[in-house]
């Protein structure tokens, strides 16, 4: 979809298309149909913000497609042209829901005065159906999957937080899929056309971190050999991405609520005051509630954060979407790995579907990739699934077994020995591998009694 508005000029005569459409498609995607049929024939398959139609043409006048766009959802703001003389019959067209009418000739500048006026009405519709192509757009990771409640709850807090400036904090365990819905809100927003950008807020120390949010100037610290522009600045009119925010330190707490009440800050070493103009995105897998009681998340920054709350279900929340998941991820990455569509036995995909998945959406995209890449043939059974699958299905499912979240949590710590055991114990590695931070990491090594494995480089 364009990122700018998009007008339908509808009028039998050709001059007065050409010549409206040469006047607007500076500043607007245009196009054009020479009667209600012609134009109702485009909107089967396009998106409009805006009709501008002749009252007057031949098949179907002004007035029968207005009424046919009535009912049509997401409806179109309507502008009618009108001759001299059909004044009575421009009335009616806004008693039957026009916007406003315009006489011909066209006066230009009534007209970008009246578009000016009309397109803020019709937002609310484009950033909709923006969001209803992003979701529907499947291709490699850069998507979101599912039809489950759960997600579908998801789906209605973007559409409606969106088209706001409000700060949103995504919450959810690793894996689930938190940045996809941050592109999500970012490409559904007023804000579309300007930069995303992002940021892992664990996967740097603090000072670095300091650097890499808020920029700084030349001779700053060792190693600052020239000025260099923040993350902050470079979101500058767009949307700017804080993943794992839960670890950031106190100070760099105080500096990033600042940004939200002030919108200034200034770079590291400097002493120019900037303004910025930034939608903040926030994400964490932690409980910032908790971390507010135990004293290492400020209040007043977590409030600030916490305007919009979006949750992303675990996939074990979801259990529904993980067939949808598997076969779109088996159709992408066969492509991508130049071998042919698995066929997945209907025992197999059992076994998958019964599966806890407790690294979620990454943890099944790799599964997918591993057995593309490793598997023989293209015929899955359920026999071919990794011990790590079929050992968790039997795990959550035995009779007489501890609690699914015994289970769950048993998955957790066997996944982090493998994953510091293939890394020779190299945590940084290993965090990577599970997609966490390397102080989520510590902290599962403590909580699960591993504090003598592995070793930080």
């Amino acid at each position: 979809m364009s990122a700018r508005p998009v007008i339908l000029i509808v009028d039998d005569e050709k001059n007065t298309r050409d010549g409206l459409m040469r006047a607007l498609r500076e500043e607007y995607a245009v196009a054009s149909a020479e009667n209600g049929e012609k134009a109702l024939e485009w909107l089967e398959s396009h998106h409009a913000d805006v009709v501008l139609s002749d009252l007057r043409m031949p098949k179907m006048d002004g007035l029968a497609l207005l009424s046919r766009l009535a009912n049509r959802e997401p409806r179109p703001v309507c502008i009618m042209l009108t001759a001299y003389g059909d004044i009575e019959t421009a009335v009616e067209a806004m008693k039957r829901g026009a916007y406003d009418f315009l006489p011909k000739p066209v006066d230009l500048d009534r007209l970008d005065m009246l578009l000016k006026r009309a397109l803020p009405d019709a937002e609310p519709v484009r950033m909709a159906k923006c969001l209803r192509d992003e979701l529907a757009t499947r291709h490699g990771f850069e998507n979101i999957i599912g039809t489950s409640a759960p997600m579908q709850e998801v789906f209605r807090v973007i559409q409606q937080a969106a088209p706001s400036r409000a700060t949103v904090l995504i919450q959810g365990e690793s894996g689930t899929g938190k940045e996809l819905v941050a592109r999500a809100l970012h490409h559904c927003s007023p804000r579309a056309a300007a930069p995303f950008v992002s940021i892992h807020c664990a996967a740097l120390a603090p000072t670095l971190l300091e650097s890499e949010l808020f920029g700084h100037e030349k001779g700053a610290f060792t190693g600052a050999v020239e000025r260099r522009k923040g993350r902050f600045e470079l979101a500058d009119g767009g949307t700017l991405f804080l993943d794992e925010i839960g670890e950031i330190d106190a100070a760099l707490q105080v500096k990033i609520l600042r940004v939200l009440e002030e919108r200034k800050f200034e770079r590291v070493g400097g002493t120019e005051t900037l303004h910025v103009d930034v939608r903040l995105v926030a994400a964490t897998n932690r409980d910032l509630k908790k971390c507010v009681e135990e004293g290492t998340f400020r209040e007043d920054l977590f409030y600030r954060l916490y305007v919009v709350n979006l949750t992303v279900p675990p996939l074990r929340d979801r259990n529904g979407d993980i067939a949808l998941l598997i076969d779109h991820y088996a159709a992408s990455l066969a492509a991508e790995n130049h071998k042919p569509v698995p066929r997945i036995s209907a025992e197999a995909m059992q076994r998958l579907s019964s599966y806890p998945w407790p690294g979620n959406v990454r943890e099944l995209r790799n599964v997918v990739e591993r057995m593309i890449v490793l598997n023989p043939t293209s015929d899955w059974r359920a026999t071919d699934l990794p011990a790590s699958v079929l050992n968790g299905v039997r795990a959550a499912s035995s009779v007489g077994a501890t609690p699914v979240g015994n289970a769950l949590r048993d998955r957790e710590k066997a996944l982090i020995e493998e994953a510091l055991l293939l890394h020779k114990g190299n945590r940084t590695r290993a965090a990577a591998e599970l997609g966490i931070s390397r102080r989520t990491l510590h902290r599962k090594l403590n909580e699960f009694g591993l504090r003598e494995t592995g070793h930080d480089k």
